[in-house]
């Protein structure tokens, strides 16, 4: 399990860039306009140049209820004591938890470093398909299963008939 540790400093907002392209570097860098410079099309489509090779990118908006954040893993772990706090408040006096400290997750803590709103998807030299693009593909289905998961009954019809993906039947 995971644990999001979130502080108040107000974080700047940033655009999550996917390139079809291994990069072995995970972190933050500084970055210029000579290597990297995005330029807008007209048409909503963005152009630019990674090491001499032209990318087409598509924004892929995410919906406005969800939080966007940017997580880094740490090593640390969150302490047992508040884990046990967490889960006494939850529990009502008739309960009795049997509490077995070797079958206790451990809940892993990782920390919010910014904010995006949407993520740009390039690829090489032509744009990268809706259908056949794995990431696009993979975050659009995550979110349609994620709206079925946490619809009512009522909401069940409405989102089968707008939703992309049958993959399973939804119901009583």
């Amino acid at each position: 399990m995971l644990a999001i540790k979130k502080d108040n400093v107000e974080k700047r907002k940033y655009t999550v860039n996917i390139l079809p392209c291994l990069i072995n570097h995970d972190g933050p860098f500084t970055t210029s306009k000579r290597y990297w410079n995005p330029v807008d099309q007209p048409d909503g489509l963005s152009v630019a140049f990674f090491r001499g090779k032209k990318l087409h990118g598509k924004r892929l908006q995410l919906p406005e209820r969800y939080r966007k954040v940017v997580l880094s893993k740490t090593d640390k772990s969150m302490p047992k004591k508040i884990l046990a706090f967490a889960e006494n408040t939850t529990q009502t006096e008739d309960e009795h938890v049997v509490e077995d400290e070797e079958n206790d997750p451990i809940v892993k803590i990782v920390e919010e470093q910014s904010e995006f709103d949407d993520i740009m998807i390039w690829g090489h030299e032509i744009l990268p398909d809706e259908t056949t693009d794995p990431f696009v593909r993979g975050i659009q289905e995550w979110i349609d299963f994620s709206a079925l998961l946490h619809s009512y009954d009522d909401d069940v019809n409405d989102l089968e008939s707008t939703s992309s993906i049958n993959c399973c039947s939804v119901g009583s």
